[in-house]
């Protein structure tokens, strides 16, 4: 018997994205050993995405084009539509001897953030052949679209940066239908009216009045990154409004009045001449996720613009996977119930050959069997998740394992989840209503209403049958790795390119020594500027550490275990990051079913040699934070961590992230300390946005890696944490409740 196992229709396709699969390939492993942390199984039908994440044939009409800042707008001045919920853009526009490239992300259904990198040739005002800013926007959409009246969005552009494209706006859009030309959309064309009033550089041209007082900007070198409230919606404001015409699928048409007279740029210096508020641009929808664009701006100049929209719900290709066994109801196989006796508890050889049995299946399906415990009527199975973004999806394996595989008189499955020798949690599941809910119209939410959750025993009972050839064990692996540096004045990206050899080895549970041995190849990180921080060079020399070909990049021994009920602990030792090593411990508390953790992590830190092999230098440091998590749910995230840094700085970090049930997550942090910002330097604290993008989402198999991004506006030394792998909270909240509701929906794939 197999399981029916829908298809995706011919229309799904690998959508092209630039540069999102080449960087998939580059975080592909070359070589691997068949460690038993190595993924295992076979790839042959392909099973849907998640819910709510169909890959759709040709959008007719996609979601809101970019202006030149990279937000939804016209073509230099913003409008008031919002980019759908959890979208995710990319903007690369140039005029006029300037060149903006954006990142966007539509954090929730009603904001959005982005981060903007600004180069301005010729800014011989103040000395520049080329000056670069670096800013961030914020947007908030105040009313949603209805038949009768627009979408309302409020947006802060450049809030915390030097103030150079400081503005605040209102602005409002409304959609009208169109008859279709050219016979491409299905529902004819869109025509989207947009008007607005702006302050600061959006107020500068033509303004109709004044509200207080707005210092112009002076070119001064301040610090920058702090919030200007005092000018936030205050000196003259002025009108803007444009058009956008969408024929067809795929053609867009612009006209638009600017309200930005860019006095710095054509006035105080002379990056282009401005000769008319009038902009015109036509844009071309490439394919599904890109968008390009040419224009006609202010009089005298030609612009372009490249932009590129995907949402993390949708993968760029159908998932790939081996079909899941079917659950057999024993009725059809067993007989009646009297007669699913439990006289096979007694042998030890049936015992042997059932775990083997299981262990086989597992092994199928990409997990690894710890061990197993059972009796007449219960099983409780412990087992590592190597494949499985989704949890639930490792769950719904796990448990039709043991239904094909253990007796009929087993009734009860306690399936607990390990990582790093810990058990995470204890799923219990009923097997009847696995047999009852499979074909079920509603499996997923019916099998999660009968599930239970509970903090799991810290270790098998005393019958627990231990995995076969499970300790010790030993993996590697040989990888690429690329290593880039941002926004240095006098190149803003550089990068190291080379290869990373990852080495692993578990001696019995709880347990683990891991190192990874770096060969850089090219790269030209080492030429960066070199440090003038007057606080200790705890980041900053990155230069410094960039000049050595052969280096270790990490070589570590770590125990983990489970101290008490809802505890987690560990402590580790040797060369953590390429800066620094140490000795470091962690305790968790985190109820199965909670919102919230609470932790605590205390680090004895030596700045390793810049040659990054065994030698020290003499800056040591004890540095450590008291730490909350808290899920606000739907996939959202705070963390608040307290303590000192590893410059010696004492303060606080906040972070907010979004988590996606497919391994997507996007987020953004800052840091108070006791730092004053002219000790800080360029930037005033630290702050930065980082995302993580799952192999599973960009190639369509299974896999738990991925390749992450850190992108700070400044690399300084002020409140700054040590790297320590195997932190604790991630692992441990994936395997409990909010982390396998977040992707129930996997359970039956």
């Amino acid at each position: 018997m197999t399981l029916p196992i829908p298809l995706f229709p011919r229309r799904a396709r690998f959508r092209q994205v630039p540069g999102l699969a080449v960087a998939a390939l580059l975080s592909l492993p070359i070589l691997t050993s068949p460690g038993r942390a190595q993924e295992i199984g076979d790839t042959t039908r392909y099973l849907p995405p998640e819910i709510g994440s169909e890959t759709p044939s040709f959008k007719p009409l996609p979601p809101p084009s970019l202006n030149f800042y990279g937000v939804p707008g016209v073509i230099d001045m913003p409008s008031g539509q919002t980019a759908p919920d959890g979208q995710f853009t990319t903007a690369l526009a140039h005029f006029g001897g300037q060149t903006r490239v954006t990142l966007s992300f539509q954090a929730t259904p009603w904001m959005g953030i982005s981060f903007r990198y600004h180069g301005i040739q010729n800014w011989n005002m103040y000395g520049f052949e080329t000056y670069y800013d670096r800013n961030f926007d914020v947007r908030f959409r105040l009313m949603q679209e209805a038949r009768f009246r627009p979408e309302v969005t409020l947006g802060l552009q450049d809030f915390s940066g030097t103030g150079l494209f400081g503005a605040e706006y209102i602005a409002a859009s409304k959609t009208l239908r169109t008859p279709a030309v050219w016979g491409s959309a299905r529902d004819g064309g869109q025509l989207v009216v947009t008007g607005g009033i702006g302050w600061g550089r959006l107020g500068s041209y033509n303004n109709i009045g004044s509200f207080g007082h707005r210092p112009a900007y002076d070119g001064s070198t301040n610090f920058g990154g702090e919030p200007s409230y005092d000018q936030w919606f205050r000196g003259p404001y002025a009108l803007f409004g444009g058009v956008e015409w969408r024929p067809n699928d795929r053609l867009g048409i612009k006209l638009e009045y600017s309200s930005d007279d860019y006095v710095t740029e054509t006035q105080k210096t002379a990056v282009f001449e401005k000769k008319s508020p009038f902009n015109f641009g036509v844009e071309y929808q490439w394919t599904e996720s890109s968008r390009l664009g040419l224009y006609y701006m202010y009089g005298s100049e030609i612009g372009a613009s490249l932009q590129i929209q995907f949402n993390p719900r949708q993968p760029l290709t159908p998932m790939q996977q081996s079909a899941p066994l079917p659950i057999k109801p024993r009725r059809d196989w067993a007989g009646p119930p009297e007669a699913w006796t439990t006289d096979w508890v007694d042998s030890a050889e049936v015992r042997l050959s059932l775990r083997d049995r299981v262990a086989a299946e597992l092994t199928k399906s990409g997990l690894v069997l710890e061990s197993l415990e059972l009796s007449g009527t219960e099983a409780e199975l412990r087992y590592r998740n190597p494949r499985y973004t989704p949890a639930a999806a490792a769950v719904g394996r796990a448990a039709r394992a043991l239904a094909a595989s253990l007796p009929p008189s087993v009734e009860t499955f306690r399936l607990v989840p390990v990582a790093n020798g810990m058990a995470l949690s204890a799923v219990i599941l009923r097997r009847s209503d696995l047999e009852a809910l499979e074909y079920d119209g509603d499996a997923a939410q019916a099998l999660r209403a009968v599930t239970a959750y509970a903090d799991a025993p810290h270790g098998p009972g005393a019958g627990a049958m231990p995995g076969p050839d499970l300790y010790p064990d030993f993996s590697w692996s040989l990888a690429q790795y690329f290593a880039p540096s941002y926004f240095d004045p006098s190149l803003p990206f550089r990068l190291d390119l080379g290869v990373d050899l990852r080495l692993s080895y578990r001696p019995a549970p709880g347990w683990r020594i891991a190192g990874k041995i770096r060969q850089r190849v090219w790269g030209n990180v080492k030429d960066g500027r070199a440090s003038n921080s007057v606080l200790p060079h705890v980041r900053t020399d990155q230069d410094k550490y960039a000049q050595h070909g052969t280096t270790i990049e990490e070589l570590y021994a770590a125990r983990y275990w489970r101290p008490g009920a809802n505890l987690y602990a560990r402590i580790s030792g040797g060369y953590f990051e390429s800066m620094f090593g140490g000795l470091s411990g962690e305790l968790l508390w985190k109820p199965v079913g909670s919102r919230l953790a609470l932790g605590i992590e205390a680090n004895y830190a030596i700045q390793r040699d810049y040659d990054q092999l065994f030698s020290f230098r003499d800056y040591k440091v004890f540095t450590g934070h008291a730490s909350a998590y808290y899920e606000l749910g739907g996939g959202y995230k705070t963390q608040l961590d307290v303590g000192r840094y590893l410059a010696g700085d004492f303060g606080a970090t906040f972070s907010f992230d979004r988590i996606f049930a497919n391994g997507w997550s996007v987020g953004g942090f800052f840091t108070l300390t006791d730092v004053s910002s002219a000790d800080f330097g360029e930037g005033s604290f630290d702050k930065g946005i980082r995302f993580r993008i799952p192999l599973n989402w960009m190639l369509g198999t299974p896999s738990r890696s991925g390749m992450g991004m850190l992108i700070r506006p400044v690399q300084r030394d002020g409140g700054q944490r040590l790297d320590v792998p195997g932190r604790l909270y991630d692992q441990v909240r994936e395997a409990h409740r909010s982390g396998l509701d977040a992707g129930w929906e996997r359970v039956w794939e």
